[in-house]
């Protein structure tokens, strides 16, 4: 029996976990999933493409590999493995949880982890009734989190299965806060209701945390994280533009995040996840704001080589060679003076704050070729592969 990669389309993530696999004697299979006609009937089942019979792969498949990027495909992927008696990672239970924002910071909430106060309130920003007139909740929902989290200090709404800062809004006058509430229109990626959060001050930062569990074997927490830092925008999310360093982490942070990640893969053999994390600055900031910006500005240029070789698309037809430059264009950019700078400050932060950092969600399907692989010296490909052999052995 092997282990199968579902997939949707192939970008540097799929071509890293299939390099490395062929690297550790791993015979992989793939699933194009998002192009496959699954049918049932009494007799059982089919999987088919329009050019290919994929039900050999999935017979012969014993671990699943769930790494469609759609959280909805997702979730649907793993269930339907896990029907078709598959071991997922990661499973349909787990999946459902990272889904949701909200499902994340309930469950590690009840175990006792730190996380940001957050406000649910079911009730949609507007409602229709059977006469199809319109019913505006936005003042009744704006007072409920104002009782709980004082608008001087900031507002946030999230839209609980957004992900890459969409639908991530920053309120700081009552104006600000109904106009956003009034933008969480239900959608797929806000299904119902609103959930508000207290803007942490993090400062330039924040933190991606990868966790993993192989079957058999304790939990392992990363020991330096992926900072994803900028001034540009209260969201630190590299789609946004923001630059990416290493981050040291105590002792106690990676103890914080085995928790987490137990929390979180309760009751399964294996797992991974990448957990996102805020250090809760205050006026805690050590380092004038004037000279960080300026030596972000010299890491931006620094980087501006590594993002031209991302968008080379010769990673689609010679992943090899690409990733080579790649590494060698990081590198550069890893040894420069304004990106050890940057790093030592936010390694200094860290330390100094440990004791005031709040995990906000759970990614399990986290993006890591470019990014996290390169700055953390963690290839996710290999507990990704050693967690599915577990699981077969």
């Amino acid at each position: 029996m092997s282990i199968a990669l579902l997939y949707e389309r192939s970008e540097s993530d799929e071509a890293g976990i299939k390099q490395t696999a062929q690297q550790l004697g791993i015979d992989l299979k793939f699933i194009p999933f998002r192009k496959i006609a699954l049918t049932i009937f009494p007799e059982g089942f089919n999987a088919k493409t329009k050019g290919k019979d994929f039900l050999e792969t999935f017979n012969n498949s014993a671990v699943i590999l769930n790494r469609a990027q759609s959280k909805n495909r997702r979730l649907q992927a793993s269930y339907i493995m896990e029907t078709l008696d598959k071991k997922v990672i990661n499973n349909s239970q787990v999946e459902f949880t990272c889904y949701s924002k909200l499902r994340t910071l309930l469950k590690l909430w009840k175990a006792g982890l730190p996380v940001p106060k957050t406000v649910f309130v079911p009730c949609d920003a507007s409602d229709f009734m059977k006469n199809h007139k319109e019913i505006h909740n936005e003042d009744d929902i704006a007072d409920l989190f104002q009782a709980e989290i004082p608008l001087d200090d900031g507002i946030v709404i999230k839209a609980d299965a957004g992900t890459h800062g969409k639908m991530i809004m920053l309120s700081k006058t009552r104006e600000e806060l109904l106009a956003n509430i009034k933008e969480t229109k239900p959608t797929i990626i806000n299904p119902i209701g609103v959930v508000a959060q207290e803007l942490i001050n993090k400062w330039f930062y924040d933190l991606r945390i990868i966790v993993y569990k192989e079957k058999g074997k304790q939990t392992v927490c990363h020991n330096t994280a992926l900072a994803r830092a900028g001034f540009k925008d209260f969201r630190t999310n590299t789609f946004l533009g923001n630059l990416v360093f290493e981050a040291k982490l105590p002792h106690s942070v990676i103890d914080l995040a085995t928790k987490c990640g137990n929390t979180l893969g309760e009751g399964n053999d294996a797992w991974i996840f990448a957990l996102d994390a805020m250090v809760d600055v205050s006026d805690k900031a050590q380092v004038d704001e004037a000279f960080i910006k300026a030596q972000l500005d010299l890491a931006a240029q620094a980087y501006l080589p590594v993002q031209k070789v991302k968008a080379d698309e010769t990673r689609l037809t010679d992943f090899s060679a690409w990733n080579n430059k790649l590494e060698q264009t990081f590198n550069i950019y890893v040894n420069s003076v304004s990106y050890q700078k940057v790093k030592s400050i936010i390694d200094e932060n860290i330390e100094n704050n440990k004791n005031a950092l709040v995990f906000h969600e759970a990614n399990s399907c986290p993006e890591f070729w470019e990014n996290t692989r390169l700055v953390t010296g963690l290839n996710v490909a290999i507990p990704l592969l050693k967690s599915a052999q577990s699981l077969i052995g």
